[in-house]
């Protein structure tokens, strides 16, 4: 059967199009980013805080893969940990910078978390982010970036992810903790 239904509306621009510009897109302390997906990350709902901070209209990301505000600064092992943590029914928390329409970036704390129905089936992941304080962003960037100088070593994605995840394992091993510990730790001192 043919689909005739119309296309989803492209988003201003592809991924590849939208350039960091360097500037950070605020949002207050109080206000919470909510969104939400399908099994494939596809956003199936977006709040009105996601939209006015990553500079998209709602009609631009329903449909569209959630890592349509991927920033390009962010390294790729981190959101394998994240597919890994959702693929085993576990919530996630994790350092995310986004990157918005306009080219701004902006900074959350991600908790994601999977959707059930009435029968315990996972049908999709809910995320809640919240701004993260200046100090604890200061003391993530280090890691990110030796991760992202690793992937930025290979010569396809597969293999960066491969190796900057590899990477990422050796790191928390050597400070004896995983990913989550590491966040906590992070947030702990940041309230201290």
């Amino acid at each position: 059967m043919l689909d005739t239904r119309p296309a989803a509306p492209a988003p201003r621009g592809s991924r590849d199009a939208v350039r960091p510009t360097g500037r950070e897109r605020p949002f207050a302390a109080d206000e919470l980013i909510v969104s939400k997906t399908d099994l494939r990350g596809v956003i199936t709902y977006a709040n009105d805080v996601f939209l006015r901070v990553s500079d998209y209209a709602l009609d631009e990301v329903l449909g569209q893969p959630h890592n349509l505000i991927r920033h390009p600064e962010m390294p790729r092992a981190v959101f394998k940990l994240l597919w890994d943590g959702l693929g085993a029914r576990q919530e996630v928390f994790a350092y995310i910078n986004n990157l918005a329409a306009d080219g701004g970036h902006y900074w959350v704390l991600a908790h994601v978390t999977p959707s059930y129905d009435a029968s315990g089936a996972v049908v999709g992941y809910h995320s809640n982010r919240r701004r993260p304080a200046r100090g604890a962003v200061q003391r993530v960037l280090p890691l990110y970036q030796r991760l992202l100088a690793e992937e930025r070593r290979h010569p396809n994605a597969r293999s960066a992810v491969a190796a900057s995840s590899a990477l990422l394992g050796e790191i928390l091993a050597e400070q004896g903790q995983g990913y989550e510990e590491f966040i906590w730790s992070v947030i702990n001192r940041e309230e201290s």
